[in-house]
């Protein structure tokens, strides 16, 4: 079951939420931010960096931010925005995947990669991307028994730590066993891309 479809089994039980619930979406959330960071942490020549925490911190902004923005938002958009929210997100995520697999067997600088966690442009469009299902998450927010600035404060911390974990596990094991970091970063992305088209289309 997805976040999405577990929120809305809960608004039409019209119960209040509790820590519990709060903790499981955070983690829900934030496993996107994980999988797309183990794909940073592959491209990264140090670890311990400000591009790191930077990465980390936008990825835990966004996923806060999110849910709050659709919160405010309420019902009135919410049949209309998830008419596309979903393949915004697939097409950012297929085209820098796609591109990171093609760039992976094309001769290239090797110090020129797609998915550049260096760059601003790259960790403001991944941390957008990444965090789609935050903004609907928001939505129902509108309707449950929630205290929302624990829910996105939990959502936010999760998120950051969850892509901390991730860009070290990314680096760590991308060094010790050679992994073709564009290749195997471009399928990361695509898969998370055609899960969150999936799980809107089917669940």
């Amino acid at each position: 079951m997805s976040v999405n479809s577990y929120l809305l089994k809960q608004t039409d039980l019209s119960v209040p939420m509790n820590t519990l619930d709060i903790i499981l979406i955070s983690i829900g959330l934030a496993m996107d931010c994980f999988a797309v960071s183990i794909a940073c942490g592959m491209t990264m020549k140090k670890i311990f960096s400000w591009p790191s925490f930077r990465l980390a911190f936008f990825f835990g902004f966004f996923q806060a931010v999110m849910p709050l923005i659709g919160w405010l938002i309420g019902s009135s958009f919410q049949s209309y925005i998830e008419n596309f929210d979903h393949w915004f997100a697939f097409i950012i995520l297929i085209f820098l995947g796609g591109r990171m697999i093609y760039e992976n067997f094309k001769k290239k600088d090797p110090d020129k990669k797609l998915l550049n966690p260096y760059k601003w442009g790259v960790v403001l469009t991944m941390a957008i991307a990444t965090s789609i299902d935050a903004l609907a998450v928001g939505f129902t927010f509108a309707f449950l028994k929630i205290h929302l600035w624990s829910a996105i404060t939990s959502i936010g911390i999760t998120s950051f730590l969850f892509s901390l974990f991730g860009i070290f596990f990314g680096y760590r094991y991308c060094c010790r066993f050679k992994i073709p970091a564009d290749l195997l970063g471009g399928i990361v992305l695509i898969g998370i891309g055609t899960k969150i088209l999936l799980e809107h289309l089917f669940f």
